[in-house]
């Protein structure tokens, strides 16, 4: 399947190939049944140590991408660039690279690909040097009409180096009539679709911006006065910095370094703003449980969604046991709300190396239990209530269901923190194919006949809403959230994907 705004595309679950690292085909193994949120940005102006607050803000969104991670400043004279595969903290912590990256602008970004191929050309951020000056630009999500711009870039003459649509917008800034950086900014990502945010420098400036539904997050920050923009809250906390609001959907805020080192910030809409629908799943998934997104604490949400499918879909057991680590805050909320106690009853090994597992058939089928291992002690003779945050293909779920059962189980109950995922995402999320998806060819009990567990329930729509505070449940003639993987309606059309023949949800 290749997504919104991608251009290459390795599909899951094949054979590496001679320049690809083996650590992605393990990586695939054990993830492949996990959705991936792309990436994650900051940028900070006008700190004597910006790229080191970079590094410190990459590190706390590093769950947002383990692939590859980049940070870019300048120095008052010239843009300096660091790109690398792998961890932040395989890299950044180096004092050796920091000194590579000297001044008081820099941006940065992590990433996990779900637009182009996995190369070291497609780290962000992207650098080029423009008739305006040099320009980097990193940003989070997909171009939902990328493929046609790029198409249309390419008949008019450009040279692509690399298969991210990133340089789309490098390309098109390249192009605008306007005189001035942050006009020609607005105006490249004005023919933009999608959801988005993005952060970008020049030699004096700092630009943020946010797709016109809101459908990815971003925040603005302060530290000693200088502003930061970052996708997460967290990314603030590990650097001391005080958050200042969200960016809004749609606007564009352009932070000025001054001769006399003052910061002037203009705030500007970009275009057509809609209705905001930040993604549903940051609550879900994404979003670190320690962050606010939407002015909403990501952890009280989680826990909300396990008190409400308690409500929803109670069942008679012995222990509530918890998928770590999505599924922990609701397994909480369920294990309260139930009265059934909460056990870890199963443990993750966060050290599991990814470089050094050779790709051999027997390391493949040990699959989630080189990551999972179950608490047996917890486990035998119990009826258990497992709390996931996602079922996506359902063959992690099998694996964890047979260890389960495995340990002596009597009894296995999944509940599902989110509603059925049955469409693909095309703002910035690593869907499967629709028809790899276990919803969107199942009913619940066909997927609980095919999981073969005991019960199997997921949290309504109406309750994720109510979770993450929208007491009335979700509008469904102007709904508050982008809940397409759940709902199919697409609040912006994935225009490349329809010519491509994508069908989308016929109107009921």
């Amino acid at each position: 399947m290749i997504h919104a705004g991608q251009f290459f595309h390795f599909p899951k679950g094949k054979v590496p190939q001679m320049n690809e690292p083996v650590s992605q085909s393990i990586a695939d193994e054990l993830d492949g049944d996990t959705l991936h949120e792309e990436c994650g940005v900051f940028g900070i102006l006008g700190h004597p140590d910006a790229a080191a607050l970079t590094a410190l803000g990459l590190h706390a969104l590093q769950h947002r991408g383990q692939e590859a991670a980049g940070i870019v400043s300048f120095d008052g004279t010239r843009f300096h660039s660091e790109r690398r595969m792998g961890l932040v903290g395989d890299h950044y912590t180096d004092p050796v690279t920091l000194a590579k990256l000297p001044g008081t602008i820099s941006i940065g970004h992590v990433r996990y690909s779900t637009t182009g191929e996995v190369a070291l050309r497609n780290v962000q951020p992207l650098f080029a040097e423009l008739e305006v000056g040099g320009i980097a630009i990193a940003h989070n999500g997909n171009f939902t009409n990328g493929l046609t711009l790029r198409r249309q870039l390419i008949a008019g003459g450009a040279i692509c180096q690399s298969t991210s649509d990133t340089e789309v917008v490098l390309h098109l800034i390249a192009r605008s009539r306007y005189t001035s950086t942050a006009d020609r900014f607005i105006d490249a990502i004005r023919q933009m679709e999608g959801g988005y945010s993005m952060v970008a420098i020049t030699r004096t400036k700092l630009i943020a911006a946010r797709d016109p539904t809101g459908i990815r997050p971003l925040v603005m920050g302060e530290l000693d006065g200088k502003p930061i923009f970052c996708s997460e809250t967290c990314a603030l906390d590990i650097i001391g910095a005080k958050y200042v609001r969200d960016v809004e959907n749609g606007e564009v805020i352009i932070c000025e370094i001054q001769a006399d080192g003052s910061v002037t910030i203009d705030a500007r809409k970009a275009g057509n703003t809609q209705p905001e629908r930040l993604c549903l799943f940051e609550y879900v998934y994404f979003a670190r449980p320690d962050s606010v997104v939407g002015g909403r604490s990501v952890y009280v949400a989680r826990k909300n969604m396990g008190i409400n499918l308690a409500h929803e879909a109670p069942v008679d057991a012995d222990v509530v046991v918890p998928v770590p680590d999505g599924g922990t805050p609701a397994a909480l909320g369920y294990a309260q709300a139930s009265g059934i106690p909460f056990e870890y009853g199963i443990i993750r090994n966060h050290y599991v190396g990814r470089t050094f597992i050779e790709p051999t058939e027997q390391i493949r089928n040990m699959g989630v239990r080189l990551k999972l291992n179950v608490n047996r002690a917890l486990i035998k003779g119990k009826r258990v209530i497992l709390v996931d945050d996602s079922v996506v293909r359902g063959t992690t779920s099998r694996k964890i269901k047979e260890m389960i059962l495995d340990a002596g189980a009597k009894e296995v109950h999944f509940r599902i923190a989110s509603p059925p995922t049955a469409w693909p995402c095309f703002y910035g999320v690593d869907t499967p194919q629709r028809e790899k998806l276990l919803a969107a060819t199942m009913s619940e009990d066909e997927m609980r006949d095919h999981l073969q567990v005991d019960s199997l329930k997921f949290i309504s729509l109406n309750g994720l809403y109510r979770a993450v505070g929208e007491i009335e449940g979700r509008d469904s003639k102007c709904p508050q959230y982008c809940d397409a993987c759940f709902s199919g309606e697409y609040p912006v059309a994935p225009s490349d994907m329809i010519e491509k023949g994508f069908q989308l949800k016929a109107a009921e």
